[in-house]
């Protein structure tokens, strides 16, 4: 038993605390001023945000609906990632604000300046801090987030059980296919190739069955079909759909038209419609690899606002971890200013005022390059820019 002690002594030294020991000093004590306010802001920032976003609404669903106390603890766990996942920048932002307002207002700042130790030095370990934060940050948003949110929401379902509607579809499937279209007169397929040539619609979408379901064929010059019915299955053996209890309308170029009841038909179409009812409502449960291939998904229908929208979720997924990198440098550049004194109050009111401009701007430009103001790389990264801009005005105000 000594002898095991001993080994994972020696273990410990050689991966922890020879590592750590290898840090300059004046790094290991910056990160030991920065590591406690970021602590207190990940813990403050999470329950808040849990609180507000989550906790009252499972409280509400206890009370109404009998939702089980068991059942609602591991719906507030599995919504934790999530959370964390918004309050990784903000602590950044605090941390920074509140260790370097604490230095300054000691003087220890100043005492570093003159010991010919410039401003770019000494925030150094808060710019490699933050970094990590926004590797851990993308980790929680593209790995555990996802998988988390679909528990949390499967855990609330399964609890609520019949007393609450929780039937899990999708409403509206709207696919569209463009191509080229086949003459009247030579029965070839026109040069041009951005016709629309089918809308397949479907008012409900559970249990991979389409519901109410509606296909307009124009794939045919001058002739249309409709067909309507009340169900439809993909058939992946022969790359079609299989509708139940319909009808089939043709219109001929010449203005005849036809009527087919049927119980059972065959629809030769690709999997396109059930591809897009699979894609996930909400941007937050898809990973970035799903993102892609929802955009793979939209291009083919071609709703220009959902490719514009997933697109710009697609950079989000980067511009959210690289909050950090932004709060850090202007929580660095406020807290050094020796005109600032920062108790944790006057820290989280100022946190708090910048936080909530920053996501407001990220708003705004996200919704740019929703509605196609703004290319949606621009539309998504340049709130980032401009508050790199302006930490690095700030940081050489402080330095001067």
């Amino acid at each position: 038993m000594q002898i095991l002690n001993q080994s994972l002594t020696k273990q410990f030294k050689r991966k922890i605390i020879l590592p750590w020991e290898s840090i300059p000093l004046i790094d290991r004590w910056l990160i030991g001023q920065l590591l406690p306010p970021m602590l207190f802001a990940i813990s403050a920032f999470t329950v808040i945000s849990l609180s507000v976003g989550v906790m009252f609404d499972v409280i509400r669903k206890i009370v109404e609906y009998g939702l089980p106390l068991f059942i609602a603890i591991k719906v507030l766990i599995f919504s934790l990632p999530s959370f964390l996942v918004i309050s990784f920048p903000m602590a950044v932002l605090l941390s920074t604000l509140l260790a370097y307002g604490k230095l300054s207002a000691n003087a220890e700042l100043i005492a570093l300046k003159s010991l010919g130790i410039s401003t770019y030095r000494f925030i150094a370990p808060a710019i490699i801090l933050s970094i990590l934060m926004t590797g851990l940050t993308f980790f929680f948003n593209d790995s555990l987030v996802p998988v988390s949110n679909k528990l949390a929401e499967s855990s609330l379902r399964s609890g609520l059980g019949k007393s609450f509607n929780t039937e899990e579809g999708k409403e509206n499937i709207m696919f569209s296919r463009y191509g080229s279209r086949i003459e009247a007169n030579t029965n070839m397929p026109t040069k041009l190739n951005n016709y629309l040539t089918h809308i397949f619609y479907a008012a409900w979408f559970e249990k991979n069955i389409m519901n109410d379901v509606t296909v307009l064929d124009l794939s045919r010059m001058g002739s249309r079909q409709i067909l309507k019915a009340e169900s439809a299955i993909f058939d992946k053996k022969n790359t079609s759909w299989i509708f139940s209890n319909g009808s089939l309308v043709s219109i001929s170029p010449n203005g005849q038209t036809t009527n087919i009841q049927f119980k059972r038909y065959l629809y030769p179409f690709d999997e396109g419609p059930q591809k897009l009812a699979e894609v996930p409502k909400d941007a937050a449960k898809m990973t970035l690899k799903q993102a892609l291939e929802a955009e793979k998904i939209y291009k083919q229908t071609g709703n220009i606002k959902e490719i514009r929208r997933i697109k710009v979720r697609i950079q989000e997924k980067f511009t959210l971890p690289c909050a950090c990198l932004v709060f850090s440098l202007i929580g660095c550049s406020l807290g050094s200013r020796t005109n600032i004194r920062s108790s944790k109050g006057q820290g989280f009111g100022i946190s708090v005022i910048l936080i909530l401009v920053y996501y407001i701007i990220s708003f705004l430009f996200s919704s740019f390059g929703v509605q196609g103001f703004l290319t949606p790389v621009i539309a998504t990264w340049s709130p980032i820019l401009i508050s790199l801009l302006g930490g690095f005005y700030l940081l050489n105000k402080s330095s001067i």
